[in-house]
């Protein structure tokens, strides 16, 4: 009876879902918003085509070695996990619009930091920076687009927010085929002071606003983004309905209405980075040199490519198809893309004595030429589905339901937890890397994420809510039930 009421409180009569409108202003806002995710997808694939770079550079301050090259790609999450935090507490604080555009700062410095850097520190400093800020974008970016869409087009302008970095992370492999490291860093800067000009012409969100007690304003907010054909007294006073002027205290963690959603979406962030996808992404480049493909920077632009689209598709198809079932769709892909990379390595490498050696990693020079050309489109193939499979569900839907499922008074706290919990585990699968490699083979780690993937399906059937169609303040109430 209880998962009865539950389901008749999150399927509320569609009737009292906002009006259809399509209105201009709206996709002008959001993307102006997206292109903080877009500065972000140039931050982690700058490290792809600058690490080989850096690696043989002949100035010894900056040459990076194996263990500096590692540090290189994944500090950047330590500044993103770092970002989660401050951001919420930025995005409670000062709103939504000033704190994506306060973002630009760090983005725009540690760009600065990178081109003018004469050491590794430097380097490092530089990468963190760049990271901070992508983590303060990562949180503010899906709650304001959320808290500014009707329920009709949520699902499709929150799923932009990945669209956007993995389109930045295909912009900075293409560029870095041609440009030095520098100035690609000087190419990656570019997005984020396009953001800051943007934003600067763009409303609050309505619910932010009302939460202040700035109702003129919050009619204003949705004049621009509805247009002026539309009942903003009547949207205006279904937000203010769900709104709770009273604080955040720690006493109401006790409450399911803030204990369950936050569950889930710490959950959803540690499922989302132990499919490995960050590992995988941010040494791309050394698996294809690796694995003894000629053009690993080329292969490298294919497989964001493959991103790209997928993303696209998932983008255009959410508010038909729903949440869970991109989810379950994503899931079994990956589990399946998992497993037959996996298999590919257990092949190629079963004849070497030293495969657990760390630092043989992904190198098949030794194994048979015969054996690795003859299934090396097994590992094409997998790493193709994987990214595909990713793109499709566990990509965009985690960051697109930790913007809907949060109560409003508590959005800013909740979601810099689900943020931190999610670069952190990102930080230690990126960093770890090499060494999951050493303990387990390079095959045991690929069907170690394989297996996180179906643990992936299992929690997405039993815990994970459907939002489609659903307005913010209807999806609170299911929580509240």
């Amino acid at each position: 009876m209880a998962a009865e009421e539950s389901r008749r409180l999150l399927g509320h009569a569609a009737s009292d879902s906002c009006p259809r409108v399509q209105n201009k202003r709206l996709y002008l806002a959001t993307f102006a918003a997206v292109l903080g995710p877009l500065s972000f997808g140039f931050v982690l694939g700058y490290s792809s085509p600058a690490i080989p770079e850096l690696r043989k550079i002949s100035d010894p301050k900056l040459r990076l070695d194996s263990s500096q090259a590692s540090w290189f790609g994944s500090v950047v999450t330590l500044g993103a996990a770092a970002g989660g935090i401050l951001g919420g507490y930025l995005v409670d604080k000062v709103g939504r619009k000033l704190s994506l555009m306060l973002c630009s700062i760090p983005y725009v410095f540690g760009y600065i930091v990178i081109i003018s850097a004469q050491n590794v520190w430097m380097l490092y400093f530089g990468r963190t920076l760049t990271g901070l800020a992508s983590g303060i974008t990562s949180l503010v970016v899906p709650v304001y687009i959320s808290e500014i869409s009707h329920p009709k087009v949520r699902g499709m302008l929150g799923s932009c927010v990945q669209l956007m970095v993995v389109t930045g992370i295909l912009g900075a492999y293409i560029a870095g085929v041609t440009l030095k490291w520098r100035w690609l860093a000087v190419l990656c800067s570019f997005p984020s002071c396009i953001m800051l000009l943007f934003m600067s012409f763009m409303p609050e969100t309505p619910r932010f606003l009302l939460n202040q007690s700035k109702r003129s304003e919050a009619i204003a907010s949705l004049r621009f983004l509805r247009g002026p054909h539309v009942d903003h007294e009547w949207e205006c006073r279904q937000i203010e309905a769900g709104v709770q002027e009273e604080g955040l205290n720690l006493s109401e963690f006790k409450n399911p209405s803030i204990y369950r959603p936050l569950l889930i979406g710490v959950a959803l962030m540690f499922f989302q980075q132990v499919t490995g996808i960050n590992a995988v992404m941010f040494y791309a480049e050394t698996i294809f040199e690796d694995a003894n493909f000629k053009d690993s920077r080329m292969a490298s632009v294919v497989v964001g490519s493959i991103q790209v689209c997928f993303t696209a598709v998932a983008a255009l198809t959410i508010d038909k198809t729903g949440r869970k079932v991109l989810l379950y769709v994503s899931g079994i892909i990956m589990a399946l893309s998992t497993a037959l990379f996996g298999l590919y390595f257990k092949i190629v490498l079963s004849n070497r004595n030293n495969s657990t050696n760390p630092d043989t990693w992904f190198t098949l020079n030794s194994a048979s030429p015969g054996t690795e050309s003859g299934i090396s489109w097994l590992a094409v193939a997998s790493l193709g589905l994987f990214v595909a499979g990713f793109a499709l569900g566990w990509g965009p839907i985690p960051w697109l339901l930790i913007s809907e499922i949060f109560p409003l008074k508590a959005r800013g706290i909740l979601s810099g937890a689900c943020v931190l919990t999610n670069w952190v585990i990102a930080f230690l699968v990126t960093k770890e890397f090499h060494d999951f490699i050493g303990f387990l083979t390079s095959s045991g780690t690929f069907w170690l994420f394989s297996a996180f993937c179906c643990l992936n399906i299992t929690f997405t059937a039993f815990y994970v809510p459907e939002t489609k169609g659903r307005t913010l303040e209807q999806i609170e109430a299911y929580f509240r039930s």
